[in-house]
């Protein structure tokens, strides 16, 4: 309980009568203390359902600055990713047959390679988010041509277009470390427009 001198001094000119019969009685006190809980929960709250609906990023791989996607949040412009690898070659997806990914949508061709992908996201899924693996290797953020793509020691690169994609390929061993190094650094900072 608070003693009455100290909570005329709170009340700043009140005076002291008024804060005494104000904290007098238990149940006001009580109330208050009740206010004073339910705000903090309140907050309490407040916090956890912004951290859960993504406003306040806690790691890279929930954060969709870290994956390369379209309004609608539709990754590689509803390419298969899949079909990269098993049919070494772009094949455009369907909305018929889609997964979620560390909050992006994508599209596929067929309900075996929507399964493939399920069964191992991170294996069909394209490095560095997306994003063009050249210009990541500079530290930069570009989209992508689905077009302008290799699969190299089993995993998906993307690129540019087919001109940055030759220049990439003349160096890719060095370009990929470069870019898996900058990747720590920008995967969770938002593109520059």
């Amino acid at each position: 309980m608070f003693p009455s001198t100290s909570i005329s001094r709170t009340f700043n000119g009140l005076g002291r009568s008024m804060s005494s019969r104000l904290f007098s009685s238990s149940k006001l006190f009580s109330s208050s203390r009740l206010f004073f809980s339910s705000r903090l929960f309140l907050a309490f709250i407040f916090a956890f359902a912004l951290s859960s609906c993504g406003l306040i990023p806690s790691q890279v791989s929930s954060s969709i600055n870290a994956v390369n996607v379209d309004q609608s949040r539709l990754a590689i412009k509803g390419y298969d990713p899949v079909a990269y690898f098993t049919e070494e070659k772009p094949v455009l997806g369907s909305s018929q047959f889609t997964a979620e990914h560390m909050g992006a949508t994508y599209y596929f061709s067929s309900a075996e390679h929507q399964s493939l992908f399920q069964g191992a996201p991170d294996k069909y899924a394209p490095q560095y988010g997306g994003y063009c693996a050249y210009g990541v290797s500079k530290e930069y953020k570009f989209d992508i041509d689905p077009q302008a793509w290799a699969v190299v020691d089993d995993k998906l690169y993307l690129n540019l277009n087919q001109t940055v994609q030759k220049r990439w390929l003349g160096e890719k061993d060095e370009l990929i470390i470069e870019a898996n190094n900058h990747w720590e650094v920008i995967a969770d900072t938002p593109v520059k427009k």
